[in-house]
């Protein structure tokens, strides 16, 4: 049995936060605000993975109402969520994903995000699909005021569990 997940996330862009996209530090003037690391990347790809089990969503998981998750990893707890759907029977098939951000230029970074993706994942690099565009300095990506995710996430149940 196959099932699809969707996920979306959103940060603000402000001063003196590292830029953190699939576990990687971007260099950049800005960083993403959030509770946690705010790895808007990382967080999409955690409700894509929650939602095709219906399992809830990542502010569910990890509320940001909760002082264990302030300045947390987001790959650990995208892992967290990994292991939980290894229990559940499932592996990933393949995540694909786009990260909406007007700057900087994200291709360089794309190599090493995808790896770290797949080894949190536990699966190949093959399928980890990671891409980036703007948004044609349009709305508040355009503006330069935030960034945006979107995943989808195809999980496998794994007759071997």
């Amino acid at each position: 049995m196959m099932r699809v997940g969707i996920g979306y996330d959103v940060h603000q862009l402000g001063p003196n936060r590292p830029l953190i996209l699939g576990g990687v530090t971007i260099p950049h003037h800005l960083g993403l605000l959030g509770h946690s690391d705010a790895d808007v990347l990382s967080h999409a790809i955690t409700d894509a993975l929650l939602g095709a089990l219906a399992l809830g969503s990542i502010g569910d998981w990890f509320p940001d109402t909760d002082d264990r998750y302030k300045g947390a990893d987001s790959l650990v707890m995208l892992e967290t969520v990994v292991r939980a759907i290894h229990k559940k029977g499932y592996v990933i098939g393949n995540v694909d994903s786009v990260i909406m951000a007007q700057e900087p230029k994200l291709m360089p970074y794309m190599p090493q995000i995808q790896e770290s993706l797949a080894k949190v994942l536990a699966c190949s690099i093959n399928a980890v699909g990671v891409k980036a565009t703007t948004t044609e300095t349009l709305g508040f990506v355009g503006k330069k005021e935030g960034m945006a995710a979107q995943a989808v996430a195809l999980l496998v149940n794994d007759s071997n569990s």
